[in-house]
């Protein structure tokens, strides 16, 4: 995919403390869905969307995230003395999917001001957002939909798709009013408010956000207009909100399945589903998931 768009911002500087103690040494973002690290997801979604350049934003303990995109020379050579040719070329592929560039986030302030700690390498640019631990399985990718999206109905763009009801308050909460969109096929709405989290009972919309955004360069100004919410943190929600008046926001409907990959639960979820996709895997998994039953029965 071709997109004006060329830079996206991949938060990553959180401390993961929900996979404890997985994550004391290993950065959340580098655990692996059926053998690939969540961050690959992510920057592999970046660059099949045309992105040409991913901004890690990092904590100064997470370096590792990083490092899994640069070459190892050695690793490669060790492989290749093995025989094991295709593993050294999906090894030295790593370092060529985009260009990485890394951003340092000092303290946990939220998502907002991950992403204005990126603000020197975006200049005055619309940018993308995608959020690693946010997994979307689809046939063209999340990001990509947004791009798309973009070209028509330019201005800020959030990910979304309907939500459980007992479930808002795990999401960003969208209000929505509908346009007249035949080219992005009736799944692009009018964003009117957003609230963070709300509380079940409290909005009558189940439209949630995703971790995907486009966002024009106006985002910065309104970041530094807003004030700490949730947990004394800076969050994008009140940010949007604050850029929505004079920056057109729109939502898009976006075709996929969604993992949270932030949550234990929504982590086993994934691995289980793209281990099923994976004919190397899949057979062991269903004659044991068959095993099972048969003794359960």
């Amino acid at each position: 995919m071709k997109s004006n768009i060329r830079k996206v911002v991949v938060p990553a500087a959180g401390l993961g403390t929900r996979f404890l103690p997985a994550t004391r040494v290993v950065p959340k973002e580098l655990l692996p869905i059926a053998g690939k690290p969540l961050i690959q997801f992510a920057v592999e979604e970046a660059a099949a969307s045309g992105i040409e350049t991913v901004i890690l934003v990092l904590s100064r303990s997470k370096s590792q995230v990083a490092e899994h995109f640069q070459r190892s020379f050695f690793l490669e050579d060790f492989l290749s003395r093995q025989g094991r040719y295709g593993e050294e070329e999906e090894l030295r592929k790593l370092s060529s999917i985009a260009e990485i560039k890394v951003v340092w986030q000092d303290a946990q302030l939220g998502l907002a001001d991950a992403i204005r700690c990126a603000r020197p390498l975006i200049q005055d640019e619309a940018f993308a957002v995608l959020l690693p631990d946010a997994l979307i399985d689809s046939s063209l990718p999340c990001l990509g939909q947004l791009l798309a999206c973009y070209e028509k109905h330019p201005g800020c763009i959030v990910a979304t798709q309907t939500v459980e009801a007992a479930e808002v308050d795990r999401f960003g909460i969208l209000e929505l009013v509908s346009i007249p969109d035949r080219c992005c096929t009736g799944r692009t709405a009018r964003v009117t408010s957003l609230r963070e989290r709300p509380q079940p009972g409290t909005t009558s919309s189940r439209n949630g956000i995703f971790g995907r955004y486009i966002l024009e360069p106006e985002i910065f100004a309104a970041i530094e207009l807003t004030r700490p919410s949730l947990g004394g943190e800076l969050q994008l929600t009140d940010s949007l909100s604050l850029c929505c008046g004079p920056t057109p926001l729109y939502a898009h409907r976006f075709e996929g399945h969604h993992y949270d990959c932030g949550s234990p639960a929504g982590f086993v979820e994934a691995t289980i589903a793209y281990a099923l996709k994976d004919p190397e895997i899949s057979g062991r998994l269903r004659a044991r998931f068959a095993a099972d039953e048969q003794l359960a029965g």
